[in-house]
């Protein structure tokens, strides 16, 4: 990629106040991404949701010196940026309206393969949450080895579904809620490291931003949108992976959750996702073959085990 290409590319999403619905309007109009930092002020104040305040924010903003620091940064740290335009932009994602438009990729995988899923979760899992991650995901390994993986690298079910696709030697890709210069949360390190070789680690922010809790619900939208559907494994009233599924739901993607006991504090978000119809209830990989339509294969059953599910 030519060097000043890149330098538009990433300093469009430097912009303030800007977001990635605006700037694909500013591209659009404008012609290409060098296009936008080009035009004058008369014609940029005539695009439309580009107000004064808005314009004055691009033209003080075409110094693009700043952008060399980031570009550094990707350079030395082998971290590969993909615009919103570009081939390997992932398709399903540059579907959904509020994308990226730029994304930095740690690692190399194929993100426009047939099956991809992404798996969520509480932060604070069962021993019936963690074990039905790991079993759901060693089936979907043994009969579908082609499947990417993606979750968030958070605590709970989150790592466990990128432990577990590592351990069946499925592609997982962890959606970060900051820059590549750091690893939120730290402890998950090595997995991380596993990951960049069997997979990637991606964000949408600049390499120093630090890991504010708004980010980690803008990144909530990646993981759904990346996937063409969203599981949700064990949810309390409220978290992450209810965000995550009601994101998937507004992107009319598939959204599936595993029920639990009615009694049971980290079930409560995926018996109420079922019990709205946001959700469609699974209990193994034979419902989701049935309901995304996948191949069904002529073999012993995949069923997770009962003693498993209900821990009788």
């Amino acid at each position: 990629m030519p060097d000043d290409l890149l330098k538009y590319k990433i300093g469009i999403g430097l912009i303030p106040k800007i977001g990635p619905v605006l700037t694909r309007r500013l591209i659009a109009y404008c012609g290409s991404v060098e296009g936008v930092f080009r035009e004058n002020r008369t014609r940029l104040s005539k695009i439309p949701g580009i107000g004064k305040r808005l314009v004055d924010h691009i033209i003080n903003h075409k110094n693009l010196d700043a952008v060399e620091i980031e570009i550094e940064f990707i350079t030395k740290h082998n971290i590969n940026a993909l615009f919103y335009l570009d081939e390997g932009y992932p398709e399903r994602l540059k579907q959904c309206e509020d994308a990226p438009v730029i994304l930095y990729v740690k690692g190399k995988t194929e993100f426009n393969r047939n099956k991809v899923i992404s798996i969520v979760g509480t932060r604070n899992p069962t021993d019936y949450g963690r074990n039905l991650t790991r079993e759901f995901i060693g089936n979907i390994a043994a009969y579908y080895p082609d499947t990417l993986i993606v979750s968030g690298l958070a605590y709970g079910i989150d790592i466990c579904a990128h432990k577990a696709a590592l351990k069946n030697n499925l592609e997982t890709v962890a959606v970060l809620g900051h820059g590549l210069s750091l690893l939120y949360p730290s402890t998950h390190h090595d997995v991380a490291k596993q990951m960049v070789e069997k997979g990637a680690l991606i964000t949408e922010f600049r390499h120093d931003e630090k890991p504010e809790s708004t980010n980690f619900v803008k990144r909530n939208r990646i993981i759904a949108g990346l996937a063409d559907a969203t599981i949700v494994v064990e949810s309390g009233e409220q978290g992450g992976a209810l965000i995550t599924a009601d994101i998937a739901n507004s992107y009319n993607r598939d959204v599936f959750a595993f029920p639990g006991r009615i009694s049971d504090r980290y079930s409560i978000g995926c018996n109420r996702l079922i019990k709205t119809n946001r959700a469609a209830l699974i209990e193994n990989l034979d419902d989701l073959e049935y309901l995304l339509g996948w191949q069904k294969s002529n073999t012993k059953a995949r069923r997770i085990s009962k003693r498993t599910i209900y821990r009788a």
